[in-house]
């Protein structure tokens, strides 16, 4: 799977750029597309209109050289007009997990599969285990204690993979586990200490009673609110993810009594499969024993912004554990300062429709860098050059790198 990188002036410049060089590869069958894809990259300027193909064969990119020659869009087609603002990295929570993620990357990419092995190497041998599905391990990612250790190693080795490529954020966050990958990146924790973090978190949480749930709702917090607060202690809003998207969690027959007013007033709800009732008053048993824990970590200011200042205080990865996750303030306030692009990082798009609808009717880019039912690197490629349309700075040199591609003439 390669991206084949394309600019031009103006709309047109960048149409006629896209039908020469299939006409190119049409009269060209000897040529290798690696060679074409290198050097569409190498010594050739860069231009506003941009597009980036990406394909796995001579056929693929021939038939999406002719959507984006006819100025469409389509799957593989990523094209538009690069544009300012600043860049930021999403870390995706928990639920994104599946048995699998990442092992494409892995086998393809050295930087990707380097920062993996770092990670794990801090981690309960299980996880990389329960990752990859491995000796019957995969349904291990069910369970809290493998999950959320697994989704920082994923995360933390996406982040280098991407980081590789050039792609410099100027912030970082993340949805609850999330922050953790975003706190080491940012240098607010060494990756020792953010693996400790992150292993009693999960273990702590994974030995709490069972019984909990978690239900989404498609409303503001507006609305869900005033009906959590009618239950009491039992329940609460775990999140508040845009501004019609909420979860609630907390004891099941509490939550039951929510769902159904708000299934009267007409909210649409999903339960969500969860193990525990994550940032809800069920957590409160494990907290004294995770500040134990926190209490020996050392945190430092971060080197990559975030708009979280409480990040670098041992107590908020306490309080993190219980209140509400509150991504759609995030969002905003990342936009209040300047972020315009956004990349999810994580095991599948989860949080990228969220950006989109927070900042809706605003010129922003949001795109995933994994979608699950999508080959790896075909998602990591596009997630790439929608960041590079966009107007990213990308580093295609590094992606070409022992690939032994070679420098061929194309038309300009």
């Amino acid at each position: 799977v390669l991206p084949f990188v394309l600019s031009g002036r103006g709309s047109g410049a960048l149409c006629g750029q896209a039908a020469r060089l299939r006409s190119f590869v049409v009269e060209r069958p000897d040529v290798a597309l690696v060679d074409v894809a290198y050097s569409l990259t190498a010594d050739r300027a860069v231009h506003g209109h941009r597009a980036v193909v990406v394909a796995s064969g001579r056929e693929q990119l021939l038939d999406r050289l002719v959507v984006v020659a006819g100025g469409e869009a389509g799957a593989g087609c990523g094209s538009g007009v690069a544009g300012r603002g600043r860049v930021a990295v999403v870390f995706t929570g928990q639920g994104s997990q599946r048995v699998g993620m990442g092992r494409e990357l892995y086998r393809r990419f050295p930087v990707f599969a380097a920062a993996f092995d770092q990670v794990c190497e801090l981690l309960d041998p299980m996880v990389r285990a329960a990752v990859f599905g491995e000796d019957g391990a995969g349904g291990r990612l069910d369970s809290t204690e493998f999950a959320q250790p697994a989704l920082f190693a994923v995360e933390v080795a996406l982040f280098r993979l991407f980081g590789s490529w050039g792609v410099v954020p100027d912030f970082v966050t993340g949805h609850s586990v999330g922050e953790i990958a975003a706190a080491h990146v940012s240098g607010v924790l060494s990756l020792a200490d953010a693996c400790a973090l992150v292993t009693a978190r999960g273990r702590l949480m994974q030995g709490l009673a069972p019984g909990g749930v978690m239900v989404a709702v498609a409303a503001g917090e507006d609305v869900v609110a005033p009906v959590v607060a009618e239950r009491g202690v039992q329940v609460s809003i775990a999140a508040v993810n845009s501004p019609t998207s909420v979860v609630v969690s907390g004891a099941e027959s509490a939550v039951e009594r929510v769902v159904q007013r708000l299934s009267e007033q007409g909210c649409r709800t999903k339960r969500l499969v969860v193990s525990h009732a994550f940032h809800s008053p069920l957590m409160e048993p494990m907290l004294d024993d995770f500040r134990a824990v926190v209490a020996g970590l050392a945190f430092q200011p971060p080197h990559i912004a975030t708009v979280n200042e409480a990040i670098a205080d041992p107590e908020y990865w306490v309080r993190h554990v219980r209140d509400t996750v509150r991504f759609a303030d995030t969002v905003t306030r990342l936009h209040e300062r300047g972020a315009t692009r956004f990349v999810e990082l994580g095991p599948d798009a989860v949080l990228t429709g969220s950006v989109r609808e927070c900042l809706d009717g605003q010129d922003i880019t949001a795109v995933p860098g994994l979608r699950h039912g999508h080959g790896e690197v075909e998602s990591v490629l596009a997630g790439l050059g929608a960041l590079f349309t966009a107007g990213v700075a990308v580093n295609w040199s590094e992606l070409f790198a022992g690939t032994g591609a070679h420098h061929t003439e194309l038309p300009t």
